[in-house]
């Protein structure tokens, strides 16, 4: 794919998400985390440790119990359903008090927080995501290729969260986040792998943006940005055969992704850009993209109504199909 550089240096410029403070919520800034004990949650415990320290922020474990239904109809035998509701509350509380052990004994001087709440887990989590930074949430993958199976909780809490939301696959390991050792395998001895940032540079958002380079400078990496374009409606019939009006619209779109990127280059100047605007489906280019990242950012245009998945359709593709951790980061 035709790709230009649109930055190098040498600063800092890590203001963005990091450091003390409160969140939207008035609480203590954490990486937060949702956990349920299923393998894709425990991989999500693993990723939030390295982005809490990562961001020298404690980690908050939350984990959502649903309400006990009332009772109705035709009684249980004595207490049945109180002695289940009991051992199932009771196996919550040691499985969450686990996991903060485990944490806490394999990363000294983290700071863990446990938080036991009650309610729908979609919406109680997306109100947990008010105060993180971000909240990390575990996909299953799916079998046999990149991908994530992300459920239908996942999804509302995406959709409906005011704060960034990473999704990480079941069976994510630390080292996949690596460039390849002398081996050919990942290895955490190595840098980081690129962060890759899906951007829309007809309507590109700072937080979205922001977010992107933030996470790359705290990994001392470097930032991939894929644009996907498609032609207006009246040139698609002559595309194919013309190869001058391809090459002028690729012009057109790479420089526009240029300048929309230079602010942000000098505001990280030791964070590499390479910018990439490509025809065909941006979904598909992230998707590619992702096999060879970190990290993918991409952005979800904010929607007020309660009902619905409403995270877009280059969103969806990603979520559905990135072999990296995906955080989605919503906007106005």
């Amino acid at each position: 794919m035709p790709g230009t550089d649109t930055g190098t240096g040498t600063g800092t410029g890590t203001d963005i998400g990091t450091g003390a403070g409160t969140g939207m919520d008035g609480r203590p800034r954490a990486v937060t985390v949702g956990l349920d004990g299923s393998a894709e949650s425990r991989a999500a415990v693993d990723w939030a440790v390295r982005e809490a320290r990562l961001l020298g922020l404690p980690l908050r474990l939350v984990h959502v119990r649903k309400p006990v239904p009332e009772r109705g109809g035709r009684a249980s035998p004595a207490g049945t359903d109180d002695r289940r509701h009991g051992d199932e509350r009771r196996g919550a509380e040691r499985m969450v008090r686990e996991v903060a052990e485990d944490v806490r004994a394999r990363h000294s001087g983290l700071d863990v927080i446990v938080e036991q709440l009650s309610g729908r887990p979609a919406e109680v989590l997306a109100r947990a995501a008010l105060g993180s930074e971000p909240l990390v949430l575990g996909s299953r993958g799916l079998s046999g290729i990149g991908g994530f199976l992300v459920g239908s909780v996942g999804l509302s809490v995406v959709a409906h969260a005011e704060r960034p939301v990473v999704l990480v696959r079941a069976g994510a390991k630390a080292a996949d986040e690596y460039e390849a050792g002398p081996t050919g395998t990942p290895s955490a001895a190595k840098p980081f792998r690129p962060v890759v940032l899906g951007l829309d540079a007809e309507q590109p958002d700072e937080e979205v943006i922001g977010f992107a380079f933030a996470a790359a400078a705290r990994r001392a990496t470097s930032l991939r940005v894929v644009h996907g374009w498609t032609p207006p409606a009246y040139y698609a019939y002559g595309l194919s055969v013309d190869l001058e009006l391809h090459g002028d619209l690729m012009s057109q779109e790479t420089s526009t992704l240029t300048e929309v990127l230079r602010p942000w280059c000098a505001k990280f100047p030791d964070v590499e850009v390479t910018a990439e605007s490509s025809y065909g489906t941006p979904g598909d280019h992230l998707a590619d993209a992702s096999r060879e990242a970190s990290l993918v950012v991409v952005g979800r245009r904010n929607r007020r109504s309660a009902f619905g998945t409403h995270i877009g359709p280059v969103t969806h593709a990603v979520l559905h199909h990135s072999a990296a951790p995906v955080a989605v980061v919503p906007h106005d």
